[in-house]
């Protein structure tokens, strides 16, 4: 295998499939990057089982040339090293040799790398996937979609299905949902659909590999395809292809836990209920004690409180943009919520509560893309 490439493109593929290499594998080869070259350009692979990424650097698009690719061929390089050199190596192109017993050679300007290899014919094939159902989405909202759910997921093995977000597709709407358990976030979104009929449920992709995925996607509408099959899911992107397997069990129906009435409501500035929450919790301990009490006052005033006993005890009124229903006194834990604020993009926001002990709901005014579910905290 021999051929010359353009240094920014390698440097940027690399990067990418390097995400989905782990260190802590138990089969030795996926501690590689797969590297092919063929006619048409040079494709890199890295999978850790779970999550693989495989990338494609033509030998010309749009008018620009790439690669030459003088002798096809391919080699497995060990990735920690091989994506730190090409990060570093001074030219802006770089020319890989691999000669017999996998010995490649990397050189860009006056900088030699030699580099032992292993065989390409030893690394796991990638799933070949029916394309029979199948969605596209923007790229840029899928990535919001991630930031806005996956924040929510449990990081606890006990439950291993709460670890992922659960997607779900019902008309021309994908619905994703992630919980802890004490928490929830939901968010809708329009897809297109090739088959009229698609719909399915139970689609579980796991919190880690969203947020691979979320560092790939770029902050552009351009609409990637979304293939899913019983245990993997596929994102197309152009010239990039992520594959994730898929939780195996069944994910808790969150459809009947969201209340569809309150007793108690009122609207508030998102920026200002996070920096009161914030400043609530600037007493907590290392985050151990992130308990606040809210308590609903006259003329729509809201009084935030937080104790920590050994330190003191931090008390604010904040105004609501209108109440309505029946005095309340709740508590909960500050910093669940804080993750959801950060998230909420809308400015104003309509809080609904139940009851004390009852889960509540926060969801923007100005749109209804999207809610977020909170379980109270009992501090009796």
């Amino acid at each position: 295998m021999h051929f010359v490439i353009h240094r920014d493109q390698f440097v940027h593929s690399v990067n990418h499939v390097a995400k989905a290499v782990s260190s802590r594998t138990t089969i030795p080869i996926l501690t590689g990057i797969k590297i092919v070259a063929t006619e048409e350009g040079v494709t890199l692979t890295g999978s850790d089982s779970d999550v693989s990424i495989e990338t494609f650097i033509p030998v010309e698009e749009d008018d620009k040339q790439y690669v030459d690719v003088k002798e096809t061929g391919s080699i497995v390089l060990q990735a920690r090293f091989f994506s730190e050199i090409v990060k570093k190596l001074p030219e802006q192109e770089i020319e890989v040799i691999v000669q017999g017993a996998f010995a490649a050679t990397l050189r860009s300007g006056s900088s030699v790398f030699n580099l032992n290899g292993l065989d390409p014919d030893e690394y796991p094939r990638l799933p070949q996937l029916e394309e029979d159902r199948i969605f596209r989405i923007p790229q840029d909202m899928f990535k919001n979609i991630i930031r806005q759910t996956v924040f929510a997921v449990s990081t606890q093995e006990t439950r291993p299905i709460l670890t992922g977000v659960n997607v779900d597709i019902d008309g021309n709407e994908l619905i994703c949902t992630a919980t802890d358990s004490h928490r929830l976030a939901l968010r809708k979104a329009a897809v297109e659909r090739n088959d009229e009929n698609l719909q399915f449920s139970n689609v579980v992709i796991p919190g880690k590999s969203l947020n691979e995925l979320s560092k790939i996607l770029e902050d552009t509408d351009e609409l990637m395809d979304v293939v899913v099959t019983e245990n993997q899911i596929l994102f197309k992107l152009k010239n990039l292809l992520f594959f994730s397997r898929l939780l195996d069990g069944k994910y808790p129906d969150t459809k009947n836990m969201i209340p569809t009435e309150s007793k108690t409501s009122f609207n508030m500035k998102t920026k200002l209920f996070l920096q009161t929450l914030e400043r609530a919790l600037l007493l907590s301990r290392e985050g151990k004690n992130n308990v606040i009490n809210l308590k609903t006052l006259e003329d729509g005033l809201i009084e935030i409180t937080s104790i920590t006993p050994e330190i003191g005890k931090v008390t604010e009124n904040i105004q609501s943009l209108g109440m309505e229903g029946e005095e309340l006194r709740i508590s909960f834990n500050g910093k669940n919520i804080i993750d959801a604020l950060k998230v909420i993009d809308s400015e104003e926001i309509r809080i609904m509560f139940t009851g004390a002990m009852s889960p509540f709901v926060i969801c923007p005014t100005d749109h209804d893309n999207s809610m977020h579910l909170f379980s109270p905290v009992r501090t009796y």
